[in-house]
């Protein structure tokens, strides 16, 4: 109450306890003093009030509370005493200082905060992730060891990952990282929290850590690449936004015509190219005028301005089929022609790729995310495509444009037109090329290099003419005139002799009906004996290529061997006397590899590949010369006394693998290599059609003693240290029209050759193979991809795929390798694939991302029923790594499927090599799926009966997979372990837990028991440590 005095005072009941029992009222004798207790005459005689006529109040305040008051405090005292022991209890070795007792062992404590953290691993594989934040959490605070505290912090970080709480996985994870600095998976943990957060740079200095300490994990390695190609994407962004400034930069100093350095203007057009490589400048580039630019270069006629304006309309062109059409309106198509045949090689090679690009972008529209708005825009450019490829054609007979020019336009249709095939039906492009066409086609392969009033051509020009009637053959051949073949004075027989070469050089069929014409042959063998050289190099050449077939060979043998010889020995023209001897060799192989059929004399065959090796190794004569002896080899190592005698002339070698950088003779240097190394295709004979054939006095071709496998070996070897590797490589690398299908298959038998042997392919890789089988097993010939793709195996099963095909490299291999499941393949092949596909899907996610992308999986499944048990097994391993993806996962779960069942089964099959990949990869779907633990029960019934036996196997390995897969089972659902403990599995855990010489199975067991502690499955053992 307040007082007189303006102060706050305590209330009180009257009569206080130092007041008489009789003081039981509240009196106030004055304003002026504070209230107090008195007795009744006082406050009557104070208020005037007769009280005893009153009723009585009672008492107030009765003394009888007081002990239940101090009962009531004994207990709360009683409370607090019991929480203190507790308290000392479980804390006593903090207080060890202040209390008298001895701080304990420790054993017992260290167990429960183990058994907590074992809880804790199981809720979280089940899923539950806040149940095991709270045992972590318990297990902290019975822990005070530093080691098992970290341990804790950095669980409890993977569960606020879970629960996306970042900030708290942060700084879990740092305690964890301040225990142990090299604590991988505390920085991971970090570094995906830290990532989450945004604090990038940061994130990838743990990484980083990371993979310094762990350099062979790939999770790791593939986290650092996704996180370093994201912040490159971050940055990019921001470097957009100054593309606007620098093209108009470049544009002022392009426009201003006071301009006089030409240097800086040389300079801003080549920023241009650079410029119009990125989406942004292109456009920019393109909306401001700058084709009109473009284009003003283009007719300064000065060499660096041109090829500067090319380079630049291939980045505007580039994908972008909209402004590809517009760029072709504006240019015009006989503007580019003119430029494709200009004399400056450099810059006629520049139109001849910028054509190459707008006939991309032409055919295959826009591959760019707004292709619906673009398609809009451009409806059809099949009339721009025949406008570009007329103008092609006209200039094959423009008396005015160069050689190289004209090489350029044949390279150019030769890419562009299509080959008929399966998968390009619509042959309506080829058949409009063969109608405008064929004769200009025809015309410059019939021109005679060096002749007066011809067109300029080149040496390569006949080859390339050959490439593209080759492509435009199967469409050819129904409907032609040999009217062009039909000439009786010398320079029509010329023309038609020199076309009948190009036709037997490309589609030789074609050449063939051409020879069975009346009096070409009979042109072709007088023409050899003409006095005039230029015609009988002609006719010489005509006699060579004729001289293909048997049928053919045999003829000329009896007709023009003599007219051969005689050339070869009076001729003063090495160019024609080196001809006539290919012509000899040819005529001299004609009997291929059988050993039993000789065209000439013994020893004939040497003394002639004698003479090839001497002529190839002499650089006095030129180039185009020498390659007409690697003609020859190409027909002479069908010998192998022959092949024994190259592989021991390095010279030989290394002239023939130099002359390989020119294009006319790839054909006759894979050729030659494909014989050396045995490597084409031949049956063994089966004996009894063998003694049929011996019995009806059949020939029977025979095998050189020296073309056995041990030889072939030897030449392998020889090959390898001479660098054949290295000069295939160069040979696939060369953008080259005369690198033909044919040409790729050849050179994939060659390398399939040389990785035969494992020692040999470590070698291959580092010398360029890996490399340069990559492309060829993507395109050419069936045959070729599927040797390729073999050979590309055979690296990938040996050697580290990622060693062997660094970077982005390795996905490049994943789709030959899936080719080689294909059914109408070897089984041998379909082994291979799958072996180096497990290799692959052993490495990363991103990779097994790929093989799904390819649709492997349905192959790699259905090699797990065949009947081979080697097929069978490797595609069971290949499974075992898939089911690392969590999409093959899924594919267990689902409906109807017997995956799972298929896996269980093959795990008690008597192949202990299948049990062990099967059962492999059942540890590998309990642990990264639990639910698949719930459905393994539903699948089969003798399900325990399978695993009870990998658990009692001999083999450790079949051990520890089976107790990996019940202790997954174990920690993923209590009915699953009731159904375990309920059997015999009790007992062999028990047993195995003890085992000492087996850790791991013994670690394995003893959690699946733990797991049945946890579960009140079972009572623990307190004798057991």
């Amino acid at each position: 109450y307040v007082g007189p005095d303006g102060l706050s005072h305590s209330g009180f009941y009257c009569p206080r306890l130092t007041d008489p029992p009789g003081h039981r009222y509240c009196c106030q004798p004055s304003l002026d003093a504070l209230k107090s207790c008195c007795s009744q005459l006082a406050l009557e005689a104070l208020t005037g009030v007769n009280l005893s006529s009153l009723a009585s109040p009672g008492l107030l305040r009765n003394p009888l509370a007081l002990p239940f008051v101090g009962l009531y405090g004994l207990l709360i005292l009683l409370l607090m005493a019991i929480d203190l022991c507790h308290f000392c209890r479980t804390r006593r070795c903090h207080l060890r200082r202040l209390l008298p007792w001895p701080c304990p062992t420790g054993a017992h404590r260290q167990v429960t905060a183990e058994q907590l953290r074992a809880r804790g691993n199981a809720l979280f594989q089940a899923g539950d992730h806040g149940a095991a934040l709270a045992v972590y959490t318990e297990a902290l605070s019975l822990s005070d060891a530093a080691a098992e505290r970290a341990v804790l912090h950095r669980n409890r970080a993977a569960c606020y990952l879970k629960l996306e709480d970042y900030a708290k996985a942060e700084a879990d994870a740092t305690k964890a990282i301040e225990a142990d600095g090299r604590d991988v998976k505390a920085l991971f943990r970090r570094s995906q929290a830290l990532q989450q957060l945004g604090r990038l740079d940061q994130a990838v200095t743990d990484l980083q850590r990371c993979v310094s300490l762990e350099p062979r994990n790939k999770a790791f390695q593939e986290a650092l690449r996704a996180l370093g190609s994201s912040m490159h994407e971050k940055v990019g962004r921001g470097a957009m936004s100054c593309t606007d400034s620098k093209v108009e930069q470049m544009f002022q100093i392009l426009l201003d015509l006071d301009e006089k350095d030409a240097d800086k203007k040389q300079k801003a057009a080549q920023n241009l190219i650079v410029l119009a490589r990125e989406e942004a400048g292109a456009e920019k580039i393109f909306q401001s005028d700058g084709v009109r630019l473009l284009m003003q270069l283009l007719d300064t006629a000065k060499a660096d301005l041109m090829l500067a304006a090319l380079r630049t309309l291939v980045g505007l062109c580039s994908g972008h089929r909209s402004r590809t059409t517009a760029i072709l309106s504006e240019l015009g198509a006989p503007r580019l022609a003119a430029v494709l045949g200009v004399e400056h090689e450099q810059v006629s090679l520049a139109a001849c790729n910028l054509l190459h690009v707008m006939f991309d972008s032409l055919k295959e529209g826009l591959q760019k995310d707004f292709r619906g708005k673009e398609d809009a825009l451009v409806l059809d450019s099949s009339k721009d495509l025949k406008l570009l490829i007329k103008h092609l054609l006209e200039l094959l007979v423009l008396e005015g444009a160069s050689a190289h020019g004209r090489d350029n336009a044949l390279n150019l249709l030769i890419k562009v037109v299509p080959r008929k095939s399966p998968k390009e039906t619509n042959n309506s492009l080829s058949l409009w090329v063969i109608d405008q066409g064929l004769k200009k086609i025809l015309e410059v392969g019939s021109t005679v290099c060096g002749s007066l009033g011809s067109l300029p051509v080149t040496e390569n020009t006949r080859m390339s003419t050959s490439v593209l009637l080759s492509k435009l053959y199967e469409d050819l051949k129904s409907g032609v005139s040999w009217g062009w073949f039909e000439g009786h004075e010398l320079p029509g027989k010329l023309r038609a002799i020199q076309t009948v070469s190009c036709l037997l050089q490309g589609p030789s069929d074609a050449g063939n009906r051409v020879l069975e014409l009346e009096g070409i042959m009979d042109s072709v063998l007088s023409l050899c004996a003409s006095v005039t050289e230029a015609h009988q190099l002609v006719a010489v050449e005509a006699l060579i290529h004729a001289a293909d077939k048997a049928k053919r060979a045999s003829f000329i043998t009896a007709n023009g061997v003599n007219l051969l010889k005689e050339i070869y020995k009076h001729s003063e023209r090495d160019s024609i006397r080196i001809r006539a001897l290919v012509g000899l060799c040819k005529l001299g192989s004609a009997g291929g590899t059988d050993f039993s059929m000789k065209q000439f004399a013994e020893g004939s065959t040497m003394k002639l590949a004698k003479q090839c090796r001497k002529w190839l190794c002499n650089e006095a004569i030129d180039a185009g010369t020498r390659r007409w002896a690697v003609e020859g080899l190409a027909y002479l190592t069908f010998d192998a006394d022959v092949k024994e005698e190259f592989v021991e002339d390095k010279a030989a070698m290394q002239a023939m693998f130099q002359l390989s950088e020119d294009r006319s003779v790839l054909y006759a240097v894979a050729s030659t290599l494909v014989n050396c190394t045995n490597s084409y295709d031949h049956e063994e004979p089966d004996p009894q059609m063998l003694e049929l054939a011996k019995y009806a006095k059949q020939h029977i071709p025979e095998q050189h003693p020296k073309d056995k496998p041990e030889f072939v070996k030897r030449r392998v070897r020889k090959l390898l240290t001479a660098g054949v590797v290295s000069a295939l490589a160069c040979m696939v690398k060369s953008e080259n029209p005369a690198l033909t299908n044919s040409c790729r298959e050849l050179i994939s038998r060659v390398f399939l050759a040389l990785v035969e042997e494992a020692e040999d392919r470590g070698g291959v890789v580092a010398q360029g193979g890996g490399k340069a089988l990559i492309p060829l097993s993507l395109e050419g010939t069936e045959v070729g991809q599927t040797k390729a793709a073999q050979a590309l195996a055979k690296i990938t099963i040996t050697s580290n795929p990622e060693m062997a095909f660094p970077g982005e490299r390795i996905y490049e291999v994943v789709r030959p390798l899936v080719s080689l499941l294909h059914l109408q393949r070897t089984g041998l092949e379909n082994f291979e694939g799958l072996m180096a596909l497990t290799n692959l899907a052993g490495i990363s996610e991103r990779l097994r991302q790929k093989i799904l992308k390819e649709r492997a999986v349905p192959m790699i499944e259905g090699y797990m029923f065949e009947e081979h048990e080697l097929i069978r097994l490797a595609a069971t391993e290949c499974m075992c790594n898939m089911a690392m993806s969590k999409e093959v996962q899924e594919m267990f779960l689902a409906e109807g499927s017997d995956r799972l069942k298929l896996m269980v089964l093959y795990s008690g099959e008597e192949d202990e090599k299948l049990r062990r990949a099967a059962s492999g990869t059942l540890a590998m779907l309990t642990s990264l799926h639990p639910p698949i633990c719930k459905r393994i029960p539903q699948v089969t019934v003798h399900w325990l009966e399978i695993l009870q036996a990998l658990l009692l196997s001999p083999s450790a390995e079949l051990q520890h997979r089976g107790a990996v897969v019940v202790m997954n089972m174990m920690a993923a659902a209590r009915e699953v372990a009731e159904q375990l403990i309920a059997s015999e599995m009790l007992e062999i855990l028990s047993v195995l837990a003890k085992d000492k010489e087996k850790p791991r199975v013994a670690q394995a067991a003893q959690e699946s028991l733990a797991h049945a502690v946890a579960y009140g499955l079972i009572k623990p053992n307190p004798g057991h440590a």
